[in-house]
């Protein structure tokens, strides 16, 4: 069963420096945090704050391409984990046919935004989450993890929704 989960927001590992975009369960408080690169988190970034760009940017190029084409993306679904890697599918329709997109959960949750499509996780995922290995430069995991459940909108800055 899938989860309907919402953007806490985009934060800085405090560690390796990374961005991580922590996805947030309303009803059971739960939180999902996915590193990123640093590209996709200034996607993200740009839409979160509303910020146009010059000219169209790759996510935006992919949103103006399905539009065009007629086909809506319905959901986006991080659907599992392996390996420490998360992996999405992107659900879209034209007309009466469906389509699953592989994705990187980055790509899917830029397009997510720029459609105004639902982010769905796998409560599997969620769960087996909670059992990774992080980065091994990571000085404690544990504290970080907590870290995470414990931060509040301000800790976010400019990057919430």
């Amino acid at each position: 069963m899938a989860i309907k989960m919402t953007i806490k927001g985009l934060v800085l590992d405090p560690i390796s420096k990374m961005p991580i975009i922590v996805l947030h369960d309303p009803e059971t408080d739960r939180v999902l945090p996915i590193w990123i690169g640093v590209f996709e988190a200034n996607a993200i970034a740009l839409k979160i704050e509303n910020i146009a760009t010059p000219r169209p940017m790759t996510h935006d190029l992919l949103t103006n391409l399905l539009a065009r084409l007629e086909i809506a993306v319905e959901r986006i679904t991080i659907s599992d984990i392996r390996n420490n890697t998360f992996y999405a599918v992107i659900r879209c329709h034209r007309g009466q046919e469906d389509l699953s997109l592989d994705s990187r959960p980055s790509d899917a949750i830029a397009l997510a935004l720029r459609t105004n499509a639902p982010i769905y996780v796998e409560e599997d995922v969620v769960r087996r989450a909670h059992g990774l290995t992080l980065d091994p430069s990571l000085e404690n995991p544990e504290n970080l993890r907590k870290w995470l459940e414990t931060l509040s909108p301000e800790d976010f800055g400019k990057y919430r929704m």
